[in-house]
């Protein structure tokens, strides 16, 4: 526990926070050469979190903090929020279960895709109480009628936020920016702009904020793939500003940054038709990727942030661009394989019953 970036620079933050070891790191930080020569940037990496643990993504960081924290208040199952093939809900299925927490999963109804099967099955393979709502109101009634009946039922529940997001949550990217400055150190090239997608948020608010409190001046190029709504700039800021308050607040010595709203950077125009509907550009990506390095990535998320980097391509000759691989890269195959969907709650079949969009595979 000692051990993690966070805590060397910080010692005191590691009396005062919860956590536990999930995941598999430091991730790597790679040459994308095949790729960089494709697109014409010289020194253009990947940072992979894809490889972060047994499934692999940017949720394993969020969920050491925030499943330690159900753990230490003796919790007996958690309860998360996501979109029916939220990688966020699939990973904390994974990840409870390890721990020996029950996870219920308030789902979303969201365009169809080939993953959205395969996490259905993966969070279902490991135990999760899989609830499917049509929308959000509805999802919120669900959630609070749920929690009461396993409150009768004697089970402590706690409450996991959307992609891990909340402040908690958002420290596991902080302390993954110090993880990457150690990296630096030993050799690793110094990024002049970080490329990674914008979600729920947590991802880019730790990453901004620990590379501010760790000195680092590169520039983080968020990527809308929610939409404006729930993607922005002023969000941003508040979850960034939210959780450097309360580090401070646990260690006076982290210090209270200033990051204004003017210097995030957040690009909506590689967006699309809205979340999880996937984009040409974002597919054309997909497939560059895998074509040039063998790295499988998705069409929600980190298509469409890699779509960035092929759109700005011409702008970032001469510049040390990092890609961070947010999506999972390890096999669930031997988990799904064989598994029958009608396993599943009824509500859940037309993603299997009805066509998925164009394959990221």
């Amino acid at each position: 526990m000692a051990g993690i970036p966070l805590f060397i620079r910080y010692p005191a933050l590691k009396e005062k926070l919860p956590y536990i070891s999930l995941g598999s790191f430091p991730t790597p930080v790679s040459r994308l050469e095949n790729l960089g020569i494709a697109l014409g940037i010289e020194n253009l990496y990947v940072k992979q979190d894809g490889l972060s643990g047994p499934y692999g993504g940017n949720k394993v960081r969020k969920l050491e903090f925030l499943l330690a924290k159900a753990m230490q208040d003796n919790a007996k199952a958690v309860m998360t929020f996501g979109f029916a093939g939220s990688n966020h809900a699939a990973a904390t299925a994974v990840y409870a279960k390890r721990l020996g927490l029950d996870c219920i999963s308030i789902l979303l109804q969201q365009p169809n895709a080939q993953y959205v099967r395969d996490n259905l099955l993966v969070a279902k393979h490991f135990n999760a109480e899989l609830h499917h709502f049509g929308n959000i109101l509805n999802a919120i009634l669900g959630s609070l009628y749920l929690r009461a009946k396993h409150k009768l039922e004697g089970k402590s529940v706690e409450i996991i936020p959307p992609g891990g997001s909340s402040p908690l949550g958002t420290i596991g990217y902080v302390n993954a920016s110090f993880e990457l400055c150690e990296q630096i150190s030993l050799g690793a090239p110094r990024p002049d702009k970080i490329y990674v997608a914008l979600g729920s948020m947590g991802t880019v608010a730790g990453i901004i904020l620990g590379l501010k409190a760790a000195g680092l001046d590169s520039k983080v190029v968020a990527v809308d793939v929610a939409g404006k709504r729930f993607a922005n700039s002023k969000k941003l800021k508040s979850l960034i500003d939210r959780t450097c308050c309360f580090l401070h607040s646990l260690d006076s010595t982290f210090p209270l940054v200033n990051i204004s709203q003017d210097e995030l950077c957040v690009r909506h125009e590689f967006m699309g038709e809205g979340y999880a509907h996937f984009t040409q550009a974002g597919m054309d990506a997909v497939r560059l990727m895998r074509e040039t390095e063998g790295i499988n990535l998705d069409g929600t998320y980190t298509g469409k942030t890699l779509s960035a980097i092929v759109n700005d391509a011409p702008s970032l000759e001469g510049k040390h661009i990092l890609f961070w691989n947010t999506y999972n890269s390890m096999s669930i195959s031997g988990i799904i394989s064989g598994a029958d969907y009608h396993s599943l709650p009824k509500a859940f079949y037309q993603y299997f019953e009805n066509r998925v969009q164009q394959s990221e595979l």
